[in-house]
């Protein structure tokens, strides 16, 4: 007689509203994945930002004062809200004052737009966040061994995905 193996049973999605994940659940296991990463991401950035020297930034003056480093070129506030997907552009404009205050970013009027771009100090403080960044995540991250060209698709799934929430929001808007 052979002893058979019990069975076990399939496991249950991981989701943090299961009456959705009745719908879907991979789709609810995938937005509950992207809720708990998001924090965790917009949490690190702001922590990140600290150990730089920085202590009065959020996550959004984070991802303001990288967007403004990128390229060395200075861009508009509507070019800022573009990128980073921000419908609310009241935010950005916060932001801007915020790092303006802090002499990390400088404005330029040109015509009837201002043109934002990084000061040296707000360059200085980008580099000391990509050094710590390089500390504190990249060498945990390498050490998963994932295949960059698997992240480099992950991106790009992600990135379709906000389409698709995009076109549902305005599809939701019209109801």
């Amino acid at each position: 007689m052979v002893d058979a193996k019990p069975t076990r049973s399939p496991r249950s999605p991981i989701v943090a509203s299961a009456h959705l994940a009745e719908q879907s659940e991979e789709l609810s296991e995938l937005e509950f994945a992207i809720i708990i990463s998001s924090n965790a991401f917009l949490r690190w950035m702001g922590r990140c930002m600290r150990a730089a020297g920085e202590v009065e930034m959020n996550a959004l003056d984070v991802m303001v004062l990288h967007s403004l480093t990128s390229r060395d070129r200075a861009k508009r506030q509507a070019d800022i809200c573009l990128l980073l997907n921000i419908e609310d552009t009241h935010t950005v404009t916060y932001a801007l004052k915020k790092l303006a205050k802090l002499e990390l970013v400088e404005g330029e009027k040109q015509g009837k737009e201002m043109f934002y771009r990084t000061t040296e100090k707000g360059r200085a403080l980008c580099q000391e966040y990509a050094d710590i960044r390089r500390e504190c995540l990249i060498a945990s991250f390498e050490n998963l061994n994932i295949d960059p060209e698997e992240i480099h698709r992950l991106a790009g799934m992600l990135r379709a995905m906000s389409g698709l929430y995009d076109q549902a929001a305005r599809a939701a808007t019209s109801l």
